[in-house]
């Protein structure tokens, strides 16, 4: 059969890029956006640079078009359909080819492929014109005029734009309390010309189950294809596993139009299959699977994919001695604590967010023994890598859809796009073995259950009904079709099946006796354990720190340097986050007093990490050791994910990352500004080379606490830090994430130690 089914011409590269009037014009990367452009041909400085955000706030409000020309590589006659496809675009533009309009795109996470069949030329000129996000937003909100949708604007704090529940677009990049508002406009995934005759396939996925009753392993394999031929087409379709002696052939026919077909493959008995399991739990095996179809048409197409096998259940019932449900996963059968953290984008523009970006963090995060991460609703669906990376370490998803902290609105167009986007990512994710659950929202059922907008008594109804024609009679009703193979809920936190039986918006969507938790408080004490919620799964809490001083000066320039500068009240976000800080390191630390103002902001900046690494570390192991105990009618904790894993950008935050935690364990029997008897310690290193790996060989002449390895800006990680010194002498294995030297890391070092504050 022949093979050359379709043809495929990437338009990816080199585009110009204009603003509305043509007084801004250069050239723009694709897949990128207009920040990077701009700041690549050096138009701009580094967005994060200072007070960038708040100056460069002109671009986001401009309209930009991206175009180019392109040659068609193929003779257009031999080809029945030619599809424009783009993978992302952000967010609201308007496509035209050859001046012929071919649509308008507004969501973000949507894929959007358009047939240009009768427009394609030899030699094309491609438009992509963009509309002002933040101008759009503000549109949208002003046409729902029946009733408003909350909250107009993010706090002033935030420095941000408003009207972000208007537009389908990654929320936090209206700003939120850890992030900087950068509305970006851009060709943000890939974007290529797809040329085919007779059929073509659009989504290729598959999901494992265990049939219990058989005691057997099958995999239900969908494909989705586009069928240009009048009449349906027929033909066989062989899937084979060689691994686990497996093969299967099925004749199939395929209905003219975008149809799919679901083919179950029963696993040989005789073959013993390794399940995937999370990180230290056991391996994460896949097997090699080939796919072929031959089709009437003589066209063949082959598809290699990873096959893996994994159960997952979300457990909710009765405790004995407790009122209310358990809330935890079982995987493989096994009930598993979850523990880990919540993931943030890891960039405001996500063309700068590599591979290697993703493979640095989430690795970091198997090295710290996390087996799970939180895809927080305020950002994206991550990419393809993200989640390969994931399945490939161990890591569990926790996949929130992209809806945060507000109401949404409801009408037919809204609820179109946002049906095309969940059918997309479901399709798109749902082959992958470390996604363990989707969920619908992040805080909207408490937003609602807690009067967040203060909507008066009278007017609930109407966003009660919104939220679960949303939620519910929309996104949770396309996932259950799209998805048989992993749980559903509505929001986070939430009170699960409790939940539900109230009408999906629960009195308390924060009672420990159901579903998960979010949990943050800033005024009591952290040291002490006694404030946090015995919950049945934790799946927020956190604490700010500020970021290494080596991470902020190269934000910022010297008048900047001090804990009360405009910089330090311009970056924090979050209401009072600055003084909050402070009020949480007095209880347990003497403040910083020395005269020269750099050193003080330095130990500032250490003593907010050393609190939060401690906080964090109180918090947490309450909730691990909440695990095996009911304490009045409270615990059986299954879940502790902080927030957060990852920063945005150069600013206190609560992420903690490989971070201030020790493995061993010392409990401190006063608070450190009362301790008597630590001396000033005289602490050195020596660093030296072993194989690709650094080894730091600490001394110090007295106990030293929380001490902390700093290397500037050489990216790595050690292997621990923000310990307590008790012996002489230390060893420290430091893993570079590029290349360095020993020199470079001893002119680079910091070392400190809470005796250093002064």
């Amino acid at each position: 059969p022949r093979s050359s089914h379709s043809t495929v011409r990437s338009l990816r590269g080199s585009w110009r890029l204009g603003n509305a009037n043509g007084s801004v014009v250069l050239r723009g990367e694709v897949p990128g956006c207009v920040h990077t452009a701009l700041h690549r041909r050096g138009l701009i400085q580094d967005p994060y640079y200072r007070f960038n955000d708040v100056m460069y706030r002109w671009i986001s409000l401009d309209n930009w078009t991206y175009s180019r020309t392109f040659k068609t590589p193929f003779d257009i006659r031999k080809w029945q359909k030619v599809n424009l496809i783009f993978e992302g675009v952000d967010t609201v533009a308007q496509i035209l080819i050859n001046n012929v309009t071919l649509g308008r795109t507004d969501n973000m996470f949507n894929r959007y492929s358009f047939d240009i069949t009768s427009v394609i030329k030899e030699v094309n000129f491609i438009e992509v014109r963009f509309l002002s996000a933040v101008s759009y937003a503000a549109e949208q909100s002003r046409c729902h005029k029946v009733y408003s949708i909350p909250p107009a604007c993010p706090p002033p704090v935030q420095k941000g734009e408003c009207h972000a529940n208007f537009i389908r677009k990654e929320q936090c990049s209206f700003s939120w309390d850890w992030g900087p508002s950068f509305p970006t406009q851009g060709i943000w995934k890939d974007v290529r010309i797809e040329a085919y005759n007779h059929y073509h396939l659009i989504y290729f996925s598959l999901t494992s189950f265990f049939v219990k009753s058989a005691q057997q392993w099958s995999l239900e394999i969908e494909s989705i294809f586009d069928v240009v031929s009048s009449k349906p087409i027929a033909g066989l379709v062989t899937v084979n596993i060689p691994k686990l002696q497996t093969q299967q052939t099925f004749s199939v026919r395929l209905q003219p139009g975008e149809g799919s077909i679901v083919l179950l493959v029963n696993i040989n008995k005789s073959s013993a299959v390794e399940a995937w399991w999370p990180n230290g739990h056991g391996k994460q095996t896949g097997y090699n699977m080939t796919t072929t179809f031959i089709m009437e048409a003589g066209y063949q197409i082959e598809k290699f994919s990873k096959a893996y096998f994994r159960t997952v259940e979300l457990v909710q019932e009765p405790i004995p001695g407790s009122p209310g449900l358990s809330f935890y996963f079982r995987i493989n059968g096994r009930p598993i604590f979850i523990k880990g953290s919540n993931w943030i984008p890891a960039d405001s523009f996500q063309d700068r967010v590599t591979y290697d970006t993703l493979w640095l963090l989430l690795k970091s995060a198997a090295d710290a023994n996390m087996n799970a991460l939180r895809v927080w609703g305020g950002g994206v669906y991550e990419q393809d890598e993200f989640y390969d990376i994931c399945d490939e370490i161990g890591i569990m998803i926790w996949q929130d859809f992209m809806f945060a902290c507000a109401l949404y609105p409801t009408d037919k167009n809204y609820l179109e796009s946002v049906r095309a986007e969940v059918s997309h990512q479901v399709r798109r994710l749902k082959s992958h073995p470390s996604i363990i659950l989707w969920s619908g929202n992040n805080e909207n059922e408490a937003a609602i259950a807690s009067n967040w907008f203060s909507i008066p008594y009278a007017d609930k109804e109407v966003y009660i009904k919104d939220y679960v024609m949303l939620y519910v009679k929309n996104i949770r009703e396309i996932v259950l079709t799209e998805d048989k193979s992993r749980p559903f809920i509505a929001s986070s936190p939430t009170n699960g099946l409790e939940s539900v039986k109230e009408g999906w918006i629960s009195q308390n969507p924060y009672d420990t006796h159901y579903g998960d938790t979010h949990f943050y408080d800033y005024s009591n004490d952290c040291w002490n354990w006694t404030v946090y919620p015995k919950t049945r799964f934790a799946s927020e809490y956190g604490f700010q720190s500020w970021p290494s001083f080596s991470t902020i000066e190269k934000v910022s320039s010297a008048e900047d340097w001090s804990y009360t500068s405009n910089f330090s009240l311009h970056r924090q976000h979050h209401e009072n986050g600055n003084d909050q800080m402070l009020q949480q390191l007095e209880r347990h630390f003497k403040l910083p007093q020395s005269t020269d103002p750099i050193k003080k902001f330095k130990d500032t900046i250490y003593l907010t990490q050393v609190m939060q690494a401690q906080c964090m570390k109180i918090e947490t192991e309450f909730y691990r050791f909440s695990q095996s105990e009911i304490i009045k009618g409270e615990g059986h904790t299954m879940g502790a994910l902080y927030w957060q894993l990852n920063d945005i950008w150069q600013a206190p935050s609560w992420a903690s990352l490989g971070g201030l935690q020790s493995p061993t364990n010392h409990h401190f029997l006063s608070s450190l500004k009362d301790a008597v008897g630590l001396e000033k310690t005289q602490l050195s290193a020596s660093v030296s080379q072993r194989d690709d790996v650094y080894i730091f060989v600490l001394q110090t002449t007295a106990i030293a606490p929380f001490v902390s390895l700093d290397v500037g800006s050489i990216k790595g990680r050690f292997s621990d830090n923000g310990f307590l010194m008790t012996e002489k002498k230390k060893v420290v294995v430091f893993y570079p994430w590029e290349p360095t030297s020993v020199e470079e890391l001893e002119k680079s070092l910091t070392l400190t130690s809470l005796v250093d504050v002064v």
